[in-house]
């Protein structure tokens, strides 16, 4: 024993403890987003896996990784690859908007070069600054 009641046994003991704890609830938690985000399966199954999870939480948490893990695993992937798309969607959308004044020094470059008429400059113009629809049309 050392000088402040404990050996290093315990203290190691007391570390492995923590840990397992940190797991537990990490596991429970993730078996508990799944179960709530899986949409076939049906609220009478959620009810009675949430129920397992109280009565007998460890047991439960390594049945439902065994019986339902590759499902897990496929829910997880494609709600990643949704993020990535969503993100991807959003990028492409943020870096393809151009300011009014782009648009509008775009088509001056194009009317200077003589690619487009007055007529299409102007309604280029108006469409950039948002007082007509793209068909040509009033707002």
């Amino acid at each position: 024993m050392s000088a402040f009641g404990y050996d290093g046994w315990d203290l190691v003991w007391s570390v492995f403890t923590v840990l397992a704890f940190v797991v537990y609830v990490f596991a429970l938690f993730a078996v508990i987003s799944d179960l709530f985000s899986d949409h076939e399966l049906s609220g009478w199954w959620k009810a009675l896996w949430v129920v397992l999870l109280v009565l007998l939480p460890f047991l439960t948490i390594l049945v439902y990784l065994i019986a339902r893990g590759r499902g897990m695993q496929e829910r997880a992937q494609k709600r990643a690859a949704d993020a990535q798309r969503a993100t991807d969607d959003y990028i492409r959308a943020t870096a393809r908007q151009s300011s009014p004044a782009d648009e509008i020094a775009k088509a001056k470059a194009l009317l200077d070069e003589g690619t487009i008429t007055q007529g299409e400059y102007e309604s280029i113009k108006a469409q950039a600054l948002g007082t007509q629809t793209p068909t040509g049309a009033a707002r």
